[in-house]
């Protein structure tokens, strides 16, 4: 299939976000912003200014209306009036910083982990990771119908892997003076966060328990999907994608309110859930567990409330899903 879009110079490009609506008090300023970011990376952020109109009703898979019809608008390539290239690049710069200070308490979170599970399991045997008797029967023994090994198989070849690319002088030091397999305390340093979501989504129920309950959760397993999601946002920021205005697809579960009280605000609703500040706001909970007197929360929500002033375009913070009331319960 041939594709139909051609080649376009900067001035092109510009020339034609002018042509369809979009406001550019600088010129020569929009030009080095697409020279060095890019069209493509900087329309995710003006998509949200365009026009939409219509309706488009979803059908079902057998091509009918489907009982209960769903509705959406369609965007279009004009702007909204008084929409500006700087518009762009502000929810840009916004999204940049986001995504700096989510990483920064993410190896906060990342770290203690480590240690958690390292401890857990490492009093139950030195190299517990090896161990399928002390992990769950799903995880240790149900067998993949394609690949015909378990989730623990993969979990070693990953972790196997990962020892194998290692520089770090710890790992050569206890390589050449205890050989292999290394011990669960000097191992755990090399997993990533989804080589450590994992593991933890395959222990024990009682050793999960153990851990969620030093984060405030009775529940195992929910805090399993809480590290899964935390683990995609890790991923969507790590890689410099698009955070603000993100559609979540691997949702956290939720404990009761009475539990935590501040998961009120979006059991309810579907939109707070799909967006990045419910992850923010689970970061800032686990992050005043591991160091109450982190500086984090400060610093982040400062930069919340530093937000771009685009509610003439329609776009505030609850477009990362924020709760109108999210200062209080921050």
């Amino acid at each position: 299939m041939s594709y139909p879009k051609r080649w376009k110079s900067y001035a092109e490009q510009l020339d034609q976000l002018i042509e369809h609506g979009m406001q550019i008090s600088d010129r020569s300023l929009a030009l080095d912003y697409l020279e060095r970011i890019g069209y493509y990376r900087l329309s995710g952020y003006w998509f949200a200014f365009r026009e939409r109109s219509g309706q488009l009703i979803l059908l079902n898979e057998q091509g009918r209306k489907p009982k209960k019809l769903k509705v959406e608008t369609l965007p279009l390539e004009s702007f909204k009036p008084g929409t500006t290239f700087q518009h762009a690049v502000d929810l840009y710069v916004f999204d940049k910083q986001l995504r700096l200070l989510t990483l920064d308490a993410l190896e906060r979170i990342e770290v203690a982990l480590r240690v958690d599970i390292a401890h857990t399991l490492g009093r139950r045997d030195p190299f517990a990771y090896l161990n399928p008797t002390l992990f769950h029967h799903n995880f240790a023994s149900k067998l993949d119908r394609d690949s015909g090994l378990s989730r623990h198989h993969e979990w070693l070849s990953k972790h196997a892997q990962l020892i194998s690319r290692s520089k770090e002088d710890f790992v050569r030091h206890n390589k050449s003076k205890y050989g292999l397999p290394l011990a669960i305390w000097v191992a755990c340093e090399v997993w990533d966060f989804g080589t450590l979501s994992t593991l933890f989504n395959g222990m024990l129920e009682a050793d999960q328990d153990s851990i969620a309950r030093q984060y405030g959760l009775s529940n195992g397993r929910i805090f399993a999907t809480w590290l899964r999601s935390l683990n995609y946002l890790r991923n969507v920021c790590a890689h410099h994608s698009r955070l603000w205005n993100r559609n979540i697809v691997d949702q956290p579960l939720l404990p009761p309110a009475t539990e935590i009280p501040w998961v009120a605000a979006f059991e309810a609703n579907e939109h707070a859930r799909a967006r990045c500040f419910m992850l923010l706001r689970l970061t800032c909970h686990l992050l005043r567990a591991i160091n109450p007197k982190s500086s984090w929360p400060a610093r982040m929500q400062a930069h919340l409330l530093a937000f771009p002033a685009l509610k003439t375009q329609g776009i505030d913070l609850n477009s990362l899903g924020a709760p109108s009331d999210w200062e209080a319960q921050w």
